[in-house]
Formats: C-alpha cells, sequence, structure tokens
C-alpha cells in the first residue's frame, strides 16, 4: 500500500480510504469488523466516516443514526488499534428533529464532536469534514467552534465535503484570517461518469492545498461492471436500469476497453482516480470482505497515456478548468 500526504498537510494517509456508510445498514457488525481488520492488514491505515450513518439519514428516523461511528468505536477497543488508523468523521446532517440539531452552528458543531467522540470511544478525531457547506452560519463562528475543539486536542485536521470551489476560497480566507490552517482535504463526488468538480473544486483544492478524497468513485456501481451484473441486486432496480441505458453507448465502450486491457471496470475506474496527482485516496465502501481485497488491484494498475487517452474520449470531462472550460 502507498502512503500520501493528506494535502498539504504532513499526515500520511493510504492511498485507498475505507468508507463505512454501510456499516450498520447493509453490513453487520461482525462484517464489518473483518473489514476493517481486513483493510488494516493489506495496510489500509485511513478510515472515513459520518456522524449519521449507520441507517436511513432522515431526522425522523433515528435508528441507526451514529451506529457505523460506535461500530468502528467497539472495533477500535476490542482490537486495540486506536493508534494504528487515521480517523475521520463528519458533521452537518441532521441527528434530530431541533432546530439546532443539523448544520454548522457552533453549538451543534460541538455536540456533534463530543457525541461522535463518544460513539467512537475515542480522545480525538483526526480528520474532521464539515458534511456540506452552510451558507446561513458565518465562518467566524465556524472557525471558532473548529479552533475550540483543536485546541482541545479533541481534533487534529479539518476538512470539507460537497463543497464549491469558492466554498473552499471563502473557507480558507476566514482561516487565514485567524491565523489557522484552515482545510486541508475536500471530499467531493468524482468518478469517470462525474467530473465537474475539475472545474472549479480541483483548481481551488490544488491552490490551497487541500487534498481530494473522492466518493462513489464507481459512480453508485455504475462503473463497476454494470452490463454484466445488470440483472441483479442493487443494479436492476428500474433507476439503475434507466442510468443503464442512458450511458449504454459509454458503458459498452468502457467495459471494451477494461476488457482489453485485462483488468476489471471498477478496478480501471479507480486507477484512473489514482493516476491523478490531486487526489489523495479514493473512498472504498466495501459491503463484504471480497469487495475489499478486490478493489486493491486498482492501486497496482498503471494506465498508458493511450488508456487514459481511451477513457477521456469514452468520458469526456467538462472541457478543463474554468473559465478556459468555456471561455476562449
Amino acid at each position: 500500500m502507498d502512503y500520501v500526504h493528506l494535502g498539504r498537510s504532513g499526515l500520511k494517509v493510504s492511498s485507498l480510504c475505507l468508507g463505512t456508510m454501510n456499516f450498520g445498514d447493509v453490513t453487520d457488525e461482525h462484517t464489518s469488523f473483518q473489514i476493517l481488520d481486513t483493510a488494516l492488514e493489506v495496510g489500509i491505515n485511513f478510515i472515513d466516516t459520518a456522524d449519521v450513518y449507520g441507517g436511513p439519514q432522515s431526522p425522523d428516523m433515528k435508528k441507526g443514526f451514529g451506529l457505523s461511528e460506535e461500530i468502528i468505536g467497539r472495533w477500535m477497543a476490542k482490537r486495540g488499534t486506536r493508534g494504528d488508523v487515521i480517523l475521520a468523521t463528519k458533521a452537518y446532517q441532521p441527528m434530530g428533529l431541533g432546530p439546532n440539531d443539523r448544520r454548522l452552528s457552533a453549538l451543534h458543531i460541538r455536540r456533534a464532536c463530543e457525541d461522535s467522540l463518544r460513539r467512537l470511544q475515542t480522545d480525538h478525531i483526526d480528520l474532521y469534514q464539515m458534511h456540506h457547506i452552510d451558507r446561513a452560519t458565518p465562518w467566524e463562528e465556524v472557525w471558532q467552534a473548529i479552533e475550540l475543539l483543536v485546541q482541545q486536542g479533541k481534533v487534529i485536521y479539518v476538512g470539507s465535503s460537497n463543497f464549491a470551489g469558492w466554498d473552499i476560497a471563502t473557507a480558507q480566507a476566514a482561516a487565514q484570517r485567524r491565523m489557522l490552517m484552515g482545510l486541508v482535504a475536500e471530499q467531493s463526488l468524482y468518478n469517470l461518469a462525474t467530473r465537474t468538480v475539475e472545474l472549479e473544486v480541483i483548481p481551488a483544492c490544488r491552490h490551497y492545498g487541500l487534498g481530494i478524497i473522492p466518493w462513489s468513485p464507481l459512480g453508485g456501481g455504475l462503473l463497476g461492471g454494470v452490463l454484466r451484473k445488470a440483472a441483479s441486486g442493487r443494479r436492476a432496480t428500474p433507476a439503475m436500469k434507466q442510468k443503464i441505458e442512458h450511458y449504454r453507448p459509454q458503458l459498452e465502450a468502457y467495459e471494451a476497453l477494461c476488457a482489453d486491457l485485462g483488468e476489471r471496470p471498477a478496478d480501471v475506474a479507480l486507477a484512473w482516480l489514482l493516476h491523478n496527482p490531486a487526489v489523495t485516496a479514493p473512498l472504498v465502501g466495501p459491503r463484504t470482505v471480497e469487495q475489499l481485497t478486490q478493489g486493491l488491484r486498482s492501486a497496482k494498475i498503471t494506465l498508458s497515456d493511450d488508456a487514459m487517452r481511451c477513457l477521456d474520449e469514452i468520458w469526456p470531462g467538462p472541457g478543463g478548468e474554468a473559465p478556459q472550460a468555456y471561455a476562449w
């Protein structure tokens, strides 16, 4: 396993990040423990979760809220592995029906952090991420709350998720006014079929020294060999079938290219992300140990210039970075 710096920080993380959104929901605790054990054995030290993971992400369906964090906490306590992992979690999503049970007020940030620490059975979070932008809360308030958590040793590094390029810029400007390090990572939707972040988010991250952590690197299964697997499971849903038909010509060309390369489509999709120097670590969210071990192949694939060019032709991006992508 390769290890890379998390953005401009001195922290080294594995080039694949274990996503745990399925823990407690579609993956039971026993299997979750097996996945965590295997990840550590193969050298994955970067584990990502969120306070809301573990069940339906709706404030009126609290069953399962926080269960992913609780499973990770019990695993670390049982195995004695806290010092071996870089632990990332998030705050913002509704954790209750109250008006202050969500978003990024100083009050909610403090409560959310304390609750996550309790569920994770730890005294600190290595990477604390804002799950979404909160434009109703001033950055002065957000950074004041986070600065206190850093001073208390409860948070080491800070990241964002689902931010626009200008959100990253405004966040960093406010942090710099307070003489803070600010953000070191951005977790964005990014894969071969969804490349909008190449317009402004990736340039902003490069400018400010944030590492990109792509979520949904397989496009919800679309890039995992879906034509061969479409007859069963979650790929057989009406929504996925509609998506497959929309992208069918591209999927046929893509899966044919992967066959020519002698690689699984899922591995090629991850390898393509790993070839981008702006990317720190794609999130892999296995539901089984087998899915995790299969995905390790991606870290060993070297895509040629011809292969990269073919992938760009099949899955064209937005045309480059803004504004050159849409202006002369």
